[in-house]
């Protein structure tokens, strides 16, 4: 069901937005999941996706490998990991490319602006979730 009367439900224009995204939006579309550890270490789902940083691919005809992040190509959406390449016909290594969407974060490549995000992220989480108990019902 369609919430805001400001954003458009419409198929045509979701895909020419997504197709013409700026690069600022991209970085926030192109995100994967953590892991279970990372998920419970850092109370936080998915983050965007990094040079450097190590991943699992979970769907795909490369799923179970890992690597590391080489290159992350917001114009095309999607990521080159340095341990799934294919041979071409000349006998060139090429990067094979994957999408965000189907790779499992498993080692952060952590510095200061990402160890903000996910203090806020964790922060708003908390603000927002958060059992209703009889006590608060009193308060109030």
């Amino acid at each position: 069901m369609k919430r805001n009367p400001k954003v458009s439900s419409s198929r045509r224009k979701s895909r020419k937005a997504h197709f013409t995204a700026p690069s600022h939006e991209r970085y926030f579309r192109m995100s994967a999941a953590l892991s279970k550890e990372l998920r419970s270490k850092y109370s936080v789902r998915s983050l965007p996706i990094r040079k450097e940083d190590e991943v699992m691919v979970v769907r795909g005809s490369h799923k179970g490998r890992t690597g590391k992040i080489n290159n992350v190509y917001r114009l095309k959406y999607c990521i080159h990991i340095d341990s799934i390449k294919r041979e071409k016909t000349n006998g060139q290594q090429v990067a094979t490319p994957i999408h965000p969407s189907n790779v499992q974060i498993i080692k952060l490549k952590l510095d200061n602006s990402r160890r903000k995000i996910l203090e806020r992220k964790k922060s708003t989480k908390k603000e927002e979730k958060g059992k209703y108990t009889a006590a608060d019902a009193m308060e109030s």
